[in-house]
């Protein structure tokens, strides 16, 4: 088993709570092997509550937590990103900035949470179905044995990660 340590950045237009969820969800299902980060186009400049609490309850230290600009991480000084991974449609259709090194792209679908509109028990509703399908295709990946795949096969299993429908119920708490 190899000792590296993965670098992953989630992009997302607002960088308020699908790629913050990610960045979360990354960093404590990947156990130290990877470790995350999040940022947007188009930062809202502050985190969603509800995507705060949802990290909060997985047992991360949110107090990190915060919407950036995705041009931090596109500078000669930042850190290098082994993989790159869209979470909202709109993202996907941008054109992102230069990333030093060569990251392996992948982009995963998720309804945006913060879109809804309703009482707050009925978005954190939202908020939790969505987090969990973020679990799902997070646990998916950190579990691949990635020590043993080529940089094309990793490609594959990224890309083929995002096109399957994450298998979570929508009234499961």
């Amino acid at each position: 088993m190899s000792d590296k340590v993965y670098s992953v950045l989630i992009l997302c237009t607002g960088n308020s709570s699908r790629s913050i969820m990610a960045e979360a969800l990354f960093n404590v299902l990947g156990k130290g092997r990877f470790r995350a980060y999040s940022a947007g186009s188009h930062p809202a400049g502050t985190v969603n509550p509800f995507a705060a609490e949802r990290c909060a309850a997985f047992g991360y230290d949110t107090s990190t937590l915060r919407s950036k600009r995705w041009d931090e991480f596109a500078t000669p000084d930042a850190p290098q990103m082994d993989f790159v991974i869209t979470v909202c449609d709109q993202a996907a259709g941008e054109t992102c900035p230069f990333w030093p090194g060569t990251p392996l792209t992948a982009h995963w679908s998720f309804e945006d949470p913060a879109a809804f509109e309703g009482p707050d028990d009925e978005k954190r509703r939202v908020f939790d179905k969505v987090f969990r399908q973020i679990m799902s295709r997070v646990t998916q990946f950190v579990n691949l044995p990635l020590h043993l795949l080529d940089h094309a096969a990793i490609h594959r299993e990224m890309r083929a990660i995002g096109e399957r429908q994450p298998e979570v119920a929508d009234d499961q708490h």
